[in-house]
């Protein structure tokens, strides 16, 4: 436990299921008092909330689409109104659909920058406004991805989104160092959510993907969240403008493990 957390605020985006999800649980046991965005009328996030409570924490869920700067300004307000502080904010939400970049349209790419870049943007921004005014030493968390520096064909914006989120981060943590503001990102590997369900159900693909990871086994939401607490908690208090990958050595050119190349 990080006794540290215990009565901080901290904002997820893109909660209700997946990494946000585990987080929101993570820091639920840490004790804190966890505002849960969720996009869709269809999210139940009432459970979470629940889990939350029953190990010590405190939650509320908010709607809202983070590529909106009202509805993030609303998350923000939110955390203010129930709890009087934001003390962490994580960019979590994202979306991806595969795409051959010469049939990428407009539209596509547009909403995938505005979900996974603007929406990171808006959520940083506003924390740091809120964290300035309020005077506190607040900690921002982007999620990023393993796709921030390995390419990805047919996922040519995902793969820009993550790759500005790198950037966006180390110069936001730059920025604010003075201030005592620390911004860092987290980029998973290859995570066992429901995004990813259908194709680890495959054994041939679940294979597939698993000789992509030095450490062999696909990772688990509780792992990202791990790391989110330790870059939250005073733990990590000499560590800003890192992206921390979490991905099984995936990054490490693991073609070349056992000599090969």
């Amino acid at each position: 436990m990080y006794t540290d957390l215990q009565g901080q605020t901290v904002v997820i985006t893109g909660a209700a299921t997946g990494l946000g999800q585990a987080m929101a649980l993570r820091f639920g046991q840490e004790q804190a008092h966890v505002v849960i965005n969720y996009y869709g009328d269809d999210q139940d996030v009432e459970p979470l909330i629940k889990e939350i409570e029953a190990c010590g924490g405190q939650a509320i869920g908010v709607q809202g689409d983070v590529s909106k700067e009202a509805d993030v300004k609303k998350l923000v307000q939110a955390a203010h109104e129930h709890f009087g502080s934001l003390d962490v904010m994580i960019n979590n939400a994202g979306i991806e659909n595969e795409v051959p970049s010469e049939d990428l349209s407009l539209a596509d790419w547009k909403r995938v920058i505005d979900v996974n870049l603007t929406g990171a943007f808006l959520g940083c921004r506003e924390a740091v406004d809120y964290m300035l005014e309020h005077e506190i030493k607040g900690r921002i968390i982007n999620i990023s991805s393993v796709h921030e520096i390995i390419p990805w064909p047919h996922f040519l914006h995902y793969a820009a989104s993550k790759g500005g989120v790198k950037m966006m981060t180390e110069t936001l943590a730059l920025e604010f160092a003075p201030k005592r503001i620390r911004v860092n990102s987290i980029a998973p590997g290859a995570i066992n959510t429901p995004i990813n369900a259908v194709k680890f159900a495959d054994s041939k693909l679940r294979a597939g993907v698993e000789a992509l990871v030095p450490l062999g086994y696909i990772g688990k939401p509780e792992e990202i969240a791990a790391a989110a607490v330790w870059l939250a908690s005073s733990e990590s208090s000499y560590v800003t403008g890192i992206t921390l990958f979490a991905d099984g050595g995936m990054t490490k050119y693991p073609s070349f493990q056992g000599g090969r190349g």
